[in-house]
This record gives C-alpha cells, structure tokens and sequence, in this order.
C-alpha cells in the first residue's frame, strides 16, 4: 500500500491486481472501480463476494438458540406470562434503549403480559438499573425485569434484585467486565461462554433475537413493526454494518421502503428526506440525529409512544418536539465545541505535547458531549473525552477514540480511579471524581505515548479504488446498491481521481463549503467539499495546475433532476503526489 499527503488526509492508496480486478467486473457484471474496491476491502473469494454482495437468510443468520441464556430467559418470560406476573421492562435514555423497549413492549403486549417499562431521564437517573428502580419495582409487585441495552455492569442491582426475590433477565451488547452481575438470565453475545458466532449487536439487536426466539416458540410470527425499531435503532448506534447486522439492515430497509409507519413518515418530513427509498445514509444523517432528541424529552416515555403509538396527532405533536429539540441541540453542540476549539487554539490543550483531548464544564450538557466528542477525533484525530461536572463534584463523561486505540481496554487499566465506566473499543462512557480527572489523563497519555507511534496520531483515509471521471455513470451507482447498507466498517467507498483541472472558479457556499468543476479525460463533473472552506485559498493559488482527488460519487436530486457528482474529501496537487510516488 503507498501513501502520500493530501491537504488534510493521509491517503491509503491500495495497489491493486489489475487482472483479478477485471476478472471480477466480469464474472459480477460490476463497473470496474467497484470491482477493485472489493480486492481493497479483502474480498477476493467467491464465497466471501457472494455473502457480502448477496444476503440469505439462510446462510447468514444463526439461530437464537446459540445465544447464552437465551433460551433460560424465553422460558421465564413464557412462565410470567402464563402466570400473569408483572414485568417490568428497563430501558436506556438513547435510541437504542429507546427502540429496544419499544420492541419488546410491541412483541409481549399482544401475547398477554402483564407488561410495564422505564426509561431513565438523563439528568435526574443516569444510566443502567439502579437499586433504586430495583427497590420501587418490587413495592409495586414486579417479579420479572428484564434489561436491554444495559445491564452487563448493573452488579449491586442484580444482588438488591435476588434480595427481594425479583428474577432479573439482562439483555445487553456492551462490553462486559472480568466479572458479571448475578442475574437469572444475561444474554450477551460479548461473553466469553457465548457461542453466537455474529458479536456486533447493538442492543436492539440483542433484544430483536430474543424476541424472535420467543415467537418462534410459539409458532407466531413478529409484528412487522418490530423490523421497523431493529433498522433505526441499529443504524442509529453505529454497529458495524457487517455479517447478521448486515443482512438485517439490509431486510428492514426493504420492509420499511414498502410500507413505512406514520411515525418514520414524520421523522422524514422533519428531515426533509424527500426520495422514495431510505438507505441506512438517510437513517443516520438526517433520521438518527432527531431520533437522539427522544432522550431529551422531559418524559422519555414519549419516545417509546412516538415509535410505537397508533394516535396520529400525538406522534405529529412529538415530533414537532423532536424537530425542535434536535435545532436546539445543533446550537448547544456549537457552542461546546466551540470552547473546546478555545482551548486547543489557545494552547490550553496542546496537542503539540498531547495526544490526548480531554475537557471538563459544569455548563455543557451531558447529552451532548458524546457527540461532540465525535467531532473532535474526526476533526485532530485524538481520543477525546468529555465531561459533565455535577454539583456533587462527580465528572460524567463520553470519550470517543481512534482504531489504534482501544478505550474499553484503557479504562478497564484505569478502574481503580473510575466510579463506572462501560462501552465499547472506540466509545464508551464513565464516571469518577473531578479531582482523578489529572490522573486519568496522564494515564491514557502514557498508554499512547507506550502503544502508539505519531504515525497512529495522524488523520487517514483509506482509498478504494482508482475512478476515471468517465466511470460516473448510473452503471456505476447502480451497481453501488449491492455495496448497502453502507455506515460503521462498511464506508462509502473512496476513490482516487487522478489528474484533474478546474474549469470554473471555485466558489464558495455559506462560508464553508467548496463547490467546484473538474476536467479530466475529456469529461467535466461538479465537486462540493463539505466544512472545508480552507481549500479556496489551495485552488486559487494552484488554480492552473493539474490535482490528485480522494472523493466519493454520489446521486444529486435537485428539482425533479438527478445529476452524478462527486462528494471531495480531500486535494493535493498531483505533481507532489508524483513526487512521492
């Protein structure tokens, strides 16, 4: 693989067998760079290319049965339900706590349970089963709780819950610890004593197996909402969109594409996704965002009824308030990430000595750091950590990180100074003492100064293929459909246009995005690099010679017209590539 530096990235250029790449585009009928983009991405067997270009059911979804403790917990639901004992169903404040309590309030409501669910609130609950929720359930006669999308670290709960005779059913996809709570049933894929050969679930994932094996007990089928709440709570976690996952994506997309609720409708409008047919892209960029506002609503059982509710005017009124409310959260995302850019521009936070970005306030919401966080690694390439300080002086914080750096791992060689923590290898959240902030920071700074080199520090992308600008054909956009859903260890792909020229100025649009027109073997397209203003004054200075560009193609609608286009994630003039090369 060669490399070479672009204006922002460091370019990943595959070297590829060109034969093999032509034998491909044969034998699949596929345009030419999207063959190489499977030799790229490691697909090189029939077999693999199949299952990743062609989902069967059949072939790539494993049964319930191997999940650990799964069959323990379908037995006891059934005997709750016979029995007509009280069932609580404890959820999470995000989108997939939230969908995943609307799937089983959906799957265990028509089968007769006498069926209840919480969701914490943000601010005034946290995360995860308290003793406290344990304690009130079981005043109120609740002999069964069942957990989704947490549990696996819900330890002193479980033993309270044991105490007053309640059964506790966990159903999770975090992380688990070296050790695990003491419950009747913990259904984890990420257990080391689990079988299932697929481990990337988001919660609702989790949830959607159990519930499948439960109704397939019965000789029932699902209620076909239920593929509904899998696809958005799935996309909107950001699993991997590979395997099991893969498929169901893909299966859901197919179902909602045909007869969407009233619900999603809304959602869309809001989002102003005007095309007929959603792709998991529409779902985490314009649906995923609102969706995450459900955690804010001030009662977010509202979003358990938005999802789930047959009351049309309610789902229109609560999602006004989602609309709202995600407008709101744009502007305080703004403004956090704004004083952090303070702090980084300021030096405060001196990413010249450090390797890590780590910030604390009393005045930056909680449900909002983790995204910003998000922002920060793609825009340094850092692990970042965001912290919520509350009146008590606990720092509640999300940290996201980079792939050379495992932060599950991290904290778990931190735990001594942590009051929670949990998540996953990129993302993952925790608590501890403001005053043990210091100290956590110089730990992970001398976790990466030991395991990572300043190569691991520097911003990447990964290239797919080489693309000639008369490859953009709908040939090509149509064979793209067989690359869906794309998201999390599925991009879009990138390809490397080599050698192109402007033919207009350049311009830019509201502040902060580049459009521009290219030319290259006698073919002219449009180009628009989104949130990189930075790059007028590039092309105005290099405006007469030839450039090398990392971009994506992509389907413009605009007025009832379809153009193709590229999306441009990067530039470098291609005499330097030459160079280097």
């Amino acid at each position: 693989m060669a490399t070479v530096q672009g204006q922002k990235y460091q370019w990943l250029l595959p070297v590829i067998d060109q034969t093999q790449a032509l034998t491909l585009a044969t034998q699949y009928n596929l345009s030419l760079p999207l063959a190489s983009t499977l030799l790229t991405r490691g697909l090189t067997t029939s077999v693999a290319i199949d299952r990743y270009l062609f989902s069967v059911q059949e072939r790539d979804v494993a049964s319930g049965d191997l999940l650990k403790d799964a069959h323990r917990a379908v037995d006891r639901i059934l005997k709750a339900i016979d029995s007509q004992e009280k069932i609580l169903i404890f959820g999470d404040y995000d989108v997939d706590g939230i969908t995943s309590s609307a799937l089983m309030m959906l799957c265990l409501g028509p089968l007769g349970a006498q069926v209840n669910f919480f969701l914490p609130h943000r601010a005034r609950d946290g995360y995860g089963l308290s003793t406290t929720v344990v304690e009130r359930a079981a005043k109120n006669g609740y002999s069964l709780i069942i957990t989704v999308d947490n549990g696996v670290t819900a330890f002193e709960p479980a033993k309270r819950a044991k105490e007053l005779g309640i059964d506790l059913i966990i159903t999770d996809h975090h992380r688990p610890h070296d050790h695990l709570p003491e419950a009747f049933a913990l259904i984890n894929p990420h257990q080391q004593s689990c079988d299932y050969p697929y481990k990337f679930f988001a919660g609702v994932g989790v949830t959607f197996k159990v519930m499948h094996l439960l109704y397939e007990r019965l000789g029932k089928q699902l209620p076909a909402k239920v593929y509904e709440l899998l696809l958005l709570g799935t996309v909107a976690d950001v699993v991997p969109l590979t395997g099991e996952n893969r498929f169901w994506v893909r299966y859901c997309l197919n179902k909602v594409n045909q007869a969407a609720s009233f619900a999603l409708t809304v959602l869309k409008q809001n989002g102003k996704v005007s095309k007929e047919m959603l792709t998991a892209t529409d779902i985490g960029f314009s649906l995923a965002p609102q969706l995450n506002a459900l955690g804010r609503l001030e009662d977010p059982r509202q979003g358990v009824t938005f999802l789930i509710g047959s009351d049309e005017q309610e789902t229109v009124y609560v999602g006004q308030i989602l609309a709202e409310l995600n407008q709101a959260r744009k502007e305080v995302e703004r403004g956090v990430l704004a004083d952090v850019v303070t702090e980084i521009e300021q030096k405060r936070i001196n990413l010249e000595q450090e390797s890590v970005i780590c910030a604390a306030s009393d005045n930056w919401p909680p449900g909002v750091i983790g995204l910003v966080a998000s922002r920060l690694v793609g825009a340094y390439y850092r692990p970042a950590l965001l912290f919520h300080i509350n009146k008590d002086g606990i720092a509640k914080g999300s940290c996201r990180s980079i792939p050379a750096f495992n932060m599950f791992e991290a904290l778990s060689s931190c735990r001594d100074i942590l009051l929670s923590f949990g998540g996953h290898a990129v993302a993952a959240g925790l608590s501890l003492r403001v005053d043990d902030l210091p100290e956590l920071k110089n730990r992970l700074e001398a976790m990466i100064k030991k395991q990572l080199t300043p190569a691991d520090l520097q911003p990447k992308v990964g290239v797919d293929a080489e693309l000639r600008l008369g490859d953009m054909t709908s040939k090509i956009m149509h064979d793209m459909n067989h690359f869906e859903p794309f998201g999390n260890e599925n991009p879009v792909p990138l390809f490397w246009v080599r050698r192109v020229t402007l033919v207009q100025k350049p311009l830019l649009l509201k502040d902060a995005h580049v459009k521009c027109l290219v030319f290259a073997d006698g073919v002219a397209k449009p180009i628009i690099f989104f949130n990189r203003p930075e790059l007028m004054a590039f092309l105005r200075l290099y405006e007469q010679e030839e450039f090398d560009l990392v971009a994506q193609v992509t389907h413009n609608s605009w007025n009832g017209k379809t153009t193709i286009e590229l999306q441009g994630i990067d530039i470098a003039l291609s005499s330097a590539i030459e160079r280097i090369q």
